[in-house]
């Protein structure tokens, strides 16, 4: 990661080279729910992900909209990231679709049985053990990254 690996450049092009990641969710029981999904990062920091319309993360994230992402499972550098998700309008993700598309063609943001949901992150962590010692950065983002 270049620059503070918790800043909003470093973080969006490190979702960008990554491309997925575990999402969690809370059940209605109040359990954690998580699966592996394809991240899109926007400029502004923002995430999305499209998820099956009928799936758990659609219900949980409808009813809770509390999230969090693990991003860069395979590297000796991972993102923590926690924040609010929404499903998205049919407006709203046709603003969107062009964008996400143009990160992950193929997708299915367009297909009506996925969902669109878009994460505004509200803390983020970095964990790297490239050198000797593990380095761990936090940063809160409530106020805007």
């Amino acid at each position: 990661m270049t620059g503070h690996p918790v800043d909003k450049d470093s973080v969006v092009a490190f979702v960008r080279t990554q491309g997925r990641g575990v999402v969690a969710t809370v059940s209605s029981g109040g359990t954690p729910e998580a699966a592996l999904v394809g991240l899109v990062a926007l400029d502004d920091g923002t995430i999305l992900f499209t998820t099956r319309a009928s799936s758990r993360k659609h219900e949980n994230i409808a009813r809770r909209s509390a999230v969090a992402l693990v991003v860069g499972t395979e590297g000796e550098v991972s993102l923590q990231i926690e924040g609010t998700a929404t499903i998205a309008s049919a407006e709203r993700r046709a603003e969107l679709a062009e964008e996400f598309l143009n990160h992950a063609p193929g997708s299915r943001v367009r297909d009506p049985a996925f969902a669109l949901v878009i994460v505004t992150p509200t803390w983020v962590r970095s964990y790297d053990v490239s050198g000797a010692e593990a380095v761990v950065r936090e940063e809160d983002w409530t106020a805007g990254p």
